[in-house]
């Protein structure tokens, strides 16, 4: 694999995995509007441990908290608000488990064309924007409740389809059931650790069925750059969202939707 491209394809999953623009949809059509090859699954395990490594970084305190109180409410029955919020996280993340078993053969094979990631990258923009602009956000995601967290839960298993947008998704849903910016977008991250695992693993499992051979020096460059800019995005991004809303990713998605659409209609 071409260094430049690990380069430029780390950067791309670990500046988009937690914006809500779709990082799936990037790395399919970055290849493929430059005119490169795909870069093959063992690249896409490097760069999904280097995000995965970013948000459980970043979250540490969190999550050692989080972890701490869902451990003693097995044992106690009387959980927390730090174990509801870990039970969320982790009931939050079944809907996208399942979908992903009987649904990857399509998502990986039929949905992954440019004019799908065109018309979901426009859709759920327009869904996003919906929700900053008429969303409650009055709760923080320590007070969510049960149907709000399986509203987030469906909204993240819809993610699937490429160009939705898992944190797209899952902010947009956190925020129509009444959470604050900031909140949407710290559960749909907590929500990510979950899911990039899942989906770690299951690359991992299908690379060491295959004889793909390993290139050492773009699987580390991928490791380290996708962790590095992921890390940067999730702090700015907080730090900023208040502050700009969710209104420049609206654009940007429906100016990449009406780009795709040019191209390949």
């Amino acid at each position: 694999m071409d260094m430049l491209h690990a380069v430029v394809l780390a950067l791309v999953q670990g500046l988009t995995e937690f914006l809500p623009i779709s990082s799936s949809a990037h790395l399919i059509l970055v290849p493929v509007l430059l005119g490169w090859e795909d870069q093959g699954l063992a690249f896409d395990v490097a760069v999904h441990f280097g995000t995965l490594t970013a948000v459980v970084v970043y979250f540490r305190r969190e999550l050692r908290g989080m972890s701490v109180s869902w451990l003693d409410s097995l044992r106690t029955r009387n959980p927390d608000e730090e174990a509801r919020l870990a039970w969320a996280v982790l009931l939050g993340t079944i809907p996208l488990g399942v979908g992903g078993l009987l649904f990857h053969e399509q998502v990986s094979t039929l949905l992954r064309s440019p004019l799908v990631i065109a018309s979901t990258t426009i859709l759920f923009g327009l869904a996003l924007w919906y929700a900053d602009v008429k969303g409650a956000q009055t709760r923080c995601e320590y007070r969510m409740g049960a149907w709000r967290v399986a509203a987030v839960a469906f909204a993240q298993a819809l993610a699937l389809i490429p160009g939705t947008s898992r944190s797209g998704a899952t902010i947009t849903a956190g925020l129509l059931v009444g959470l604050d910016r900031k909140a949407a977008a710290r559960f749909s991250f907590l929500l990510s650790v979950p899911a990039i695992a899942m989906a770690a693993l299951y690359e991992t499992g299908n690379l060491l069925e295959t004889t793909e051979p390993v290139d050492w020096a773009a699987m580390s460059t991928g490791i380290v750059l996708s962790g590095l800019s992921a890390y940067l995005c999730i702090h700015y991004f907080l730090k900023l969202l208040d502050r700009v809303g969710m209104l420049p990713f609206v654009i940007y998605r429906l100016l990449l939707g009406a780009v795709l659409l040019v191209l390949f209609w």
